[in-house]
C-alpha cells in the first residue's frame, strides 16, 4: 500500500513544492491525497484541483487540515505531511501535526529559531514519529560514496574541508520587483535571521557534517549584504574548526553572478583528498598524495553499499537532483512501514534509511544562528552543540 500523504505549501509560483511531489511520486512509495497549498483559498482550491485531489481534502488553513486529517478513520488519514512553506511557518506547521500523530518531512532550515527546533526535537523523541529534513545533498549517491570513503580511512587523517554554495540569482534587487521566492527570503519576519545561510548555508554545513562526521567547534563569520537595499546577507564567508582541529572554510552567495547551483565539496586528509561538485553529481575525484586523480562514478568504480541502494540506474545514466530528494522520501517511507529494505529490493538496505533528521536540523538552525552571532561580534565564537535526543 502507497502511503497517503499530504502537503502544506508548494501552490502557484512556488518551486520546491513540485519537487518534493516529484520526489515522493518517483519510487511510488507514496500517493498525494490533501493539502494546503497557500495561505489564500483560491490559489489553493487551484492547485488542488491541478493536483486532482478531492476537494473535501484540500483545506483553508494547516491547523484545519490538521485537524481534519487526524480525525478520518487511520485507514484514510495522511500518515505524512510535507512541509514546503517559507521558513517561519516550518514550526508551527510541524508542531500541530506532530500534536495529531502525523510524521513529518520538513523543508530547510528546519526553523527560525533555536528554541523552535529543539521543541521539534522533543516532540519527535517523544512521540516516536519521523521527523526529516530535506538536506537532500545527502541524498546523492556518490555524496554517500564520499562518506563512506572518509569513514574508512582512505584519505586518513582529516586536515582541511573547503565548501561553497554560490548562486547568482539575487545579483539585483528582485524582492523590489514583486519575485515571490526572493521577497520571503529577503525578509526577516519570514526567512529568520539570515538568507544566504539559512537558504544555502545550511546546506553546506550539513554536506560537511555528513561527509566528515565531524561537528563545527568553533567558527568565525563574515556575512555581507552586497546589493544595496537588501536587509539580510547575500553573502557569507565562515571559517570553521571541527573536531579534532580540522580547519575548514564555509562559502556562501547567492550575488556570485553566472553561477547557477555551484555546490562543491573538498576534503583532504593526510593521504589524499576527494572533490565532488553537484552540477556533475555522478562524479569523484579522488586526489592522491603524490597529485595523481582517479575518478570515480555513480555504477562504475563506487564500492559502497549505500551508494548502491541509493542508485535507481545503471551507470552511464545520469541520476540527479530529484533522485536525491527521493531518497530522502524513500528512507522516510521505509521507516514508516517498519521496513528496512528499499523499494524493488528484497535485501536489506540500510543505506536506504539514512536520510537527515531532526537532531540534524537543529544542528542547521544552531549554525545559522551562531555564525550571525560571530558577525555581530566580529570575533570566533564557540560553536559546539548537542541537541535534545
Amino acid at each position: 500500500m502507497k502511503i497517503r500523504y499530504g502537503q502544506v505549501g508548494g501552490g502557484p509560483g512556488a518551486f520546491i513544492g513540485a519537487v518534493h511531489r516529484m520526489a515522493a511520486s518517483l519510487d511510488g512509495c507514496y500517493e498525494l491525497v490533501a493539502g494546503c497549498f497557500s495561505s489564500d483559498a483560491a490559489r489553493t482550491a487551484e492547485t488542488g484541483s491541478a493536483l486532482g485531489l478531492d476537494p473535501s481534502r484540500v483545506y483553508d488553513s494547516f491547523e484545519t487540515m490538521a485537524a481534519a486529517e487526524s480525525a478520518l478513520p487511520a485507514e484514510e488519514r495522511i500518515q505524512v505531511v510535507s512541509i514546503v512553506t517559507p521558513n517561519d511557518l516550518h514550526h508551527p506547521v510541524a508542531k500541530v501535526f506532530m500534536e495529531c500523530g502525523i510524521h513529518v518531512v520538513c523543508d530547510k532550515p528546519m526553523t527560525t529559531t533555536l528554541v523552535d527546533a529543539e521543541e521539534l526535537c522533543r516532540l519527535a523523541a517523544t512521540s516516536g514519529l519521523i521527523f526529516a529534513v530535506t538536506h537532500n545533498y545527502t541524498g546523492y549517491p556518490i555524496v554517500k560514496e564520499a562518506r563512506a570513503r572518509v569513514a574508512a580511512g582512505d584519505l586518513g587523517e582529516l586536515r582541511k574541508v573547503v565548501v561553497e554554495y554560490s548562486q547568482g540569482w539575487l545579483r539585483t534587487l528582485l524582492e523590489a520587483e514583486g519575485h515571490k521566492q526572493a521577497e520571503w527570503r529577503g525578509d526577516p519576519d519570514r526567512a529568520g535571521v539570515s538568507s544566504a545561510l539559512g537558504d544555502i548555508g545550511s546546506h553546506a554545513h550539513n554536506l560537511v557534517r555528513y561527509v566528515t562526521g565531524l561537528e563545527v567547534q568553533q567558527l568565525f563569520a563574515d556575512l555581507g549584504t552586497v546589493v544595496a537595499g537588501r536587509i539580510l546577507e547575500d553573502d557569507a564567508t565562515v571559517l570553521l574548526e571541527l573536531q579534532g582541529g580540522v580547519r575548514a572554510v564555509l562559502m556562501a552567495s547567492q550575488i556570485s553572478t553566472g553561477e547557477r547551483n555551484h555546490l562543491r565539496l573538498r576534503v583532504y586528509g593526510s593521504d589524499g583528498g576527494l572533490d565532488w561538485s553537484q552540477e556533475d553529481p555522478n562524479r569523484l575525484r579522488l586526489i592522491e598524495a603524490d597529485g595523481s586523480e582517479r575518478i570515480i562514478y555513480r555504477g562504475a568504480g563506487a564500492t559502497s553499499v549505500a551508494a548502491r541502494d541509493a542508485s535507481r540506474l545503471p551507470g552511464g545514466h545520469p541520476e540527479g537532483f530529484i533522485e536525491a530528494f527521493a531518497n530522502v522520501y524513500r528512507g522516510v517511507a521505509a521507516v514508516v512501514r517498519g521496513d528496512a529494505s528499499g523499494q524493488n529490493t528484497s535485501s536489506p538496505a540500510p543505506g536506504v534509511c539514512d536520510f537527515p533528521t531532526a537532531q540534524d536540523g537543529a544542528h542547521g538552525v544552531h549554525f545559522i544562528h551562531k555564525a550571525v552571532e560571530s558577525n555581530r561580534a566580529r570575533a570566533w565564537v564557540d560553536a559546539s552543540y548537542s541537541p535534545p535526543s
